[in-house]
C-alpha cells in the first residue's frame, strides 16, 4: 500500500469509521443479547483472536507486568460495560462526544498552560450544547454512564501507554483483552444465559469484535507508521462526529442542530488540546538545548492527547 501521507489519513479515517459502525452495530445486537452479553462476545471474540495472531509469550514476565496487565484489563472491561451501557440509552454521537472529555481532561490537566483553560470551556460549552441547556432531553443514567466510561478511557490511556512499553508489540493488549474477557464471560453468562450460544448472536458478535477491535487497531498500527503521532492525534480527534454520521446511518439517530454544533465544539477542543500539546513539547525541546535535556512529560507522552482510545 502506498505510503504516502494521504494513504495513511485514509488508514485512520477508515479505523475510526469501522469503530464507531462496530459500535452501531452492538447496539443493534442489544435486543438479542443485552449490553452485558455484547460486551463479553466482543471482549471474548477479540481476545481469542488477538492471542491466536499474537500469541505472546507467557514466560519471564514479572508480577509488575500481570499486575499491570490486570489492571488494564479491568479498565478495558469497565469501560466497554459503560460504552455499551450508555449507547442502550442515548445516542452514539452523544456517548462519545461525552466519553471524549475524559482524555481530553487529562490532556488539559498534562498541558500546564494557560490557553488549556479555553479548551476546557470550549469542552463545556459542546457539552451544554449537547444537553440544550441541560440535560432533561437526555436519559440521566446514559449520560452518567457515558461520563464513566470518560474516566476509565483517561485511566486506559495512561495504563496503556505503561503496559506498553512493558509488553512488546500488542501482547499487552492481548493480555488484558483476555483478563478482561474471562470476567466478562461470568456476567455475560447470568444476565443472557443461552441466547450467546446462539449462532446469529455469535456471529454478530464477531462482527463487532472485527470491526470494533481488530480491523481499527490494525489499520491504526499501519497509519502510524506513516503520520506523526501530533497529526494522528488531531484525526482520531474527529471521534464524536464520525460516531454522530455511524449513530445516524445506522440507528436512524437525528441530533439536532444544537446538538450538531455541541459536537462540533468538543471535536475543535480536542483538537486544539492535541496542537497545543505539540507546541509545548517543541518549546521544551528547544528550552532544554542549553540545559542538555528535556523536561519530563508529567504523563507518558502516548497518555498526553485525548487521541488515546479503548478498544471497543
Amino acid at each position: 500500500m502506498s505510503r504516502s501521507p494521504a494513504s495513511a489519513v485514509a488508514l485512520v479515517l477508515g479505523g475510526a469509521l469501522s469503530l464507531q459502525f462496530g459500535s452501531a452495530l452492538a447496539a443493534l445486537l442489544f435486543p438479542r443479547a443485552g449490553a452485558f452479553g455484547v460486551v463479553t462476545l466482543r471482549l471474548t471474540i477479540a481476545a481469542a483472536l488477538l492471542l491466536a495472531v499474537c500469541r505472546p509469550r507467557l514466560r519471564g514476565r514479572t508480577r509488575h507486568d500481570w499486575l499491570l496487565a490486570a489492571a488494564f484489563g479491568l479498565t478495558l472491561g469497565g469501560m466497554n460495560i459503560l460504552f455499551y451501557q450508555a449507547i442502550e440509552r442515548i445516542p452514539l454521537g452523544v456517548t462519545v462526544t461525552l466519553e471524549v472529555l475524559g482524555p481530553l481532561v487529562l490532556s488539559v490537566a498534562a498541558s500546564r498552560r494557560a490557553l488549556s483553560v479555553a479548551w476546557a470551556a470550549l469542552a463545556l460549552a459542546g457539552v451544554v450544547l449537547l444537553g440544550r441547556g441541560g440535560f432533561s432531553a437526555l436519559d440521566p443514567v446514559g449520560v452518567a454512564f457515558a461520563l464513566g466510561a470518560g474516566v476509565l478511557w483517561a485511566c486506559y490511556v495512561v495504563l496503556g501507554a505503561r503496559v506498553g512499553g512493558r509488553f512488546a508489540g500488542a501482547d499487552g493488549l492481548a493480555f488484558a483483552l483476555g483478563i478482561g474477557a474471562v470476567l466478562s464471560i461470568p456476567v455475560g453468562a447470568a444476565t443472557t444465559g443461552t441466547a450467546l450460544l446462539d449462532p446469529v448472536t455469535l456471529g454478530l458478535g464477531a462482527a463487532v469484535a472485527v470491526l470494533s477491535s481488530m480491523l481499527p487497531y490494525t489499520l491504526e498500527l499501519m497509519a502510524l507508521r506513516r503520520l506523526p503521532a501530533a497529526t494522528f492525534s488531531v484525526l482520531m480527534s474527529l471521534g464524536p462526529a464520525v460516531a454522530a454520521f455511524a449513530g445516524y446511518v445506522v440507528l436512524g439517530q437525528n441530533l439536532t442542530a444544537v446538538q450538531v454544533c455541541g459536537v462540533v465544539l468538543v471535536v475543535v477542543a480536542s483538537v486544539g488540546a492535541v496542537r497545543m500539546r505539540r507546541v509545548r513539547r517543541h518549546d521544551e525541546h528547544v528550552g532544554s538545548a542549553g540545559r542538555g535535556g528535556l523536561d519530563g512529560d508529567p504523563l507518558p507522552r502516548d497518555a498526553a492527547g485525548p487521541a488515546g482510545r479503548g478498544v471497543r
